[in-house]
């Protein structure tokens, strides 16, 4: 079992002060193991609190971000799963799933993250999982007029089995969604018989054995 925190648009300070303190509350370090970033976490402050809560941690570069160090994309594997990471900047229409999964068969991956929109997302469509956490921080965009509602997301992964948990904060409370997902993973193929040679096989001795003899 692998725990992940899939977080991003955080934009902090240029867009949000910091993130909700509950959702400080809920990540604290020692219970997860990685951390993949969609990008916009804008200042090293912030990067370097997200390394206090998993020291794996990694971010691509979104539209916002400063930091040249960080890729446009990357793709993480917790076998079997393939994970691709983007902002969504890349996608067009922004958020499209036809879009999306163009770009998720480009990575040879099953499970792409994306943000970009800050509105969370988590469905399954044509086979592979799709996943955006949204605004940690419920920093504005410009794609409409409504204030997003913060959010993160959580990844069990188990296997073939990714079971997501959606953390928002709705009217000062966090409230949990599940969303299950399994890769279909191919039975390996049974291994052909192989005939022993006519001079290895076996004779059935003619006389009795005892509970002593030696086999």
């Amino acid at each position: 079992m692998v725990l992940v925190l899939i977080i991003g648009d955080l934009y902090i300070p240029h867009r949000a002060h910091d993130l909700p303190a509950k959702f400080r509350k809920l990540l604290v370090p020692g219970k997860i193991q990685q951390i993949l970033c969609t990008g916009n976490v804008c200042d090293q402050e912030t990067y370097e609190y997200l390394r206090t809560v998993a020291s794996d941690v990694c971010v691509v570069r979104g539209d916002y971000d400063e930091n040249t160090s960080f890729p446009p994309s990357a793709v993480v594997v917790h076998q079997p799963i393939r994970i691709g990471i983007i902002h969504g900047h890349q996608c067009v229409p922004t958020g499209d799933l036809d879009a999306l999964s163009a770009l998720a068969r480009q990575m040879d991956v099953d499970v792409l993250v994306s943000g970009h929109t800050h509105t969370f997302q988590a469905i399954e469509y044509g086979g592979r999982f799709f996943v955006n956490p949204g605004s940690a921080s419920g920093a504005w965009t410009g794609l409409h007029n409504s204030d997003p509602t913060p959010s993160f997301a959580l990844m069990d992964i188990q296997g073939p089995v990714v079971v997501t948990y959606v953390y928002q904060l709705v009217e000062g409370e966090v409230r949990v969604e599940k969303i299950e997902y399994r890769k279909e993973v191919e039975a390996p193929k049974p291994t052909p018989a192989v005939p022993l040679p006519q001079t290895a096989a076996y004779s059935a001795p003619t006389s009795p054995r005892s509970s002593q003899d030696v086999w």
